[in-house]
């Protein structure tokens, strides 16, 4: 809903699929394959407490993926904040 203000605030442009295109959302829609592996289409997740649900969230983001160059999304992930940090850490000191 504040998608605009993402966007300002970030300078990272937000983009919507348009509605039944699946072919728009290919990394989305290989995830939702991925999780339907532990829980199928129509599952209530009510029924799982949420130590279940985050050890499938683990072993997903765990799972070497060809789009990041057989690296698995956490180690992706590392790699995007330790370069972030060390941006963060030697940009100049602004003068307010």
């Amino acid at each position: 809903a504040r998608h605009a203000e993402i966007t300002q605030q970030t300078g990272v442009a937000i983009y919507f699929c348009d509605p039944h295109s699946p072919w728009q959302r290919g990394s989305n829609e290989n995830i939702n394959g991925l999780m339907r592996q532990y829980l199928p289409k129509g599952t209530d997740l009510s029924v799982h407490s949420q130590e279940q649900l985050n050890a499938i969230a683990l072993e997903l983001n765990m799972r070497p993926r060809k789009r990041f160059d057989f690296k698995c999304p956490i180690e992706g992930m590392g790699e995007v904040m330790q370069e972030a940090m060390a941006m963060r850490h030697h940009a100049p000191a602004s003068n307010q």
